[in-house]
């Protein structure tokens, strides 16, 4: 179970390689298509599609699974180790599939994620600016109104306190006026 963790972390890393070697260039990619297409049907030159990088997830698993499967049928044929002979290597198989897919994904995440970013650092630093701004101008309004609090006199309190005191009915009074006594 260890050997099978580390080959997963492994075919992630691999995954996110291999999409990030085909967003810089996609040489064998292209080599195949201008072999099994006509003229017509060749992708233009301006067009980045790879095997995994802007694909969709069929034609990915198919490219990914076809490829190690060639290499496992190469393993199995040329060298002493029998990969499709017992359970062990079946699923250290199907885990580096699923890693290298899930690494595909990741790395599409980070790239987007960085594209993104990079639109929008401009609006993000523009709005952090504002945010500070806005902050400064609380404060100030803080320590003006905390200004005003302590500069207030004895007198302005009382005077404060006794109009609260004849503004305020009593109960009765206040059922009087709404006619319910």
């Amino acid at each position: 179970m260890g050997l099978e963790v580390i080959i997963f972390i492994a075919a992630i890393l691999f995954g996110i390689f291999i999409y990030w070697r085909e967003s810089n260039g996609n040489a064998l990619y292209r080599f195949i298509n201008k072999m099994l297409n006509n003229k017509a049907l060749q992708m233009k030159a301006s067009n980045k599609k790879g095997f995994v990088y802007q694909q969709a997830f069929l034609p990915r698993l198919v490219y990914v699974a076809g490829a190690f499967l060639l290499i496992a049928v190469l393993f199995q044929f040329l060298t002493p180790f029998k990969i499709f002979s017992n359970y062990y290597g079946i699923s250290i198989f199907f885990s580096s599939i699923v890693g290298t897919l899930i690494g595909t994904y990741i790395a599409n995440f980070i790239f987007k994620s960085g594209e993104v970013i990079d639109e929008k650092s401009d609006s993000i630093e523009d709005v952090f600016q504002e945010t500070i701004e806005k902050g400064k101008d609380f404060i100030e309004d803080l320590k003006e109104k905390g200004e005003r609090t302590f500069d207030t006199t004895e007198s302005e309190v009382k005077e404060v306190k006794e109009d609260a005191k004849a503004e305020t009915k009593s109960a009765r009074e206040r059922l009087k006026d709404k006619g319910l006594m």
